[in-house]
């Protein structure tokens, strides 16, 4: 899906961050915070993939049961899911190479902070992207390196071994029938021309 080669490869690199509200009530998820770091795609290329963050973390956000983690991979990225029993979620998006148990741990503390921050709150909120929250931003930047983010992923150690994390491909995670080109196709969070390059990419990647 990101049909964009980026400009400089750093290794190991979150490329966008979401608190998702997720719960029964609502039709299809709402990316309610998002932090991207799109520094490594070129200007004119920001727009359209943010566009597609927004729109995986929808999708996958969707597919993901309450109190399960999964990890989606797909030609070269992986969008990190976890969805609260109360129905508040989030979404790391990641290069290959970023552990997944490191992200895993990102989310429960970043959904921990917000929901003691913002109480219920977040379960009324009906606009994407409206909630400010400023330490989104700070868990971006912090846990670009793994290895920093270590000290605090060994207090979670213990944790994460009783904690399954299902790996999983796209077409494992969309239901039977369902096609990526087909979501992308129908989707409103796409502009014209994000749809565009996914074919054109699509056309150069086969």
């Amino acid at each position: 899906f990101f049909f964009f080669t980026r400009t400089h490869h750093g290794t190991m690199k979150i490329i966008g961050l979401s608190i998702v509200r997720a719960d029964s009530g609502i039709q299809d998820p709402i990316p309610i915070v998002m932090a991207c770091d799109l520094s490594s795609y070129g200007f004119f290329q920001r727009q359209t993939v943010k566009e597609m963050l927004v729109f995986l973390t929808k999708t996958f956000s969707k597919r993901t049961q309450p109190g399960q983690r999964q990890s989606i991979t797909h030609e070269g990225y992986v969008v990190h899911c976890y969805v609260r029993s109360d129905g508040l979620g989030g979404t790391v998006i990641t290069d290959t190479e970023y552990p997944a148990r490191v992200a895993f741990v990102l989310l429960g503390q970043l959904l921990e902070e917000f929901s003691t921050a913002q109480g219920d709150s977040w379960k009324t909120v009906t606009t994407p992207e409206s909630v400010t929250f400023p330490p989104v931003e700070e868990y971006l930047a912090k846990y670009q390196d793994p290895a920093a983010a270590d000290k605090v992923t060994k207090i979670q150690k213990d944790l994460d071994e009783t904690t399954e994390i299902l790996h999983k491909t796209i077409d494992s995670v969309l239901e039977r029938g369902v096609k990526l080109d087909n979501l992308v196709e129908r989707s409103d969070d796409l502009s014209k021309q994000s749809k565009m390059f996914y074919k054109q990419a699509k056309k150069t990647n086969s």
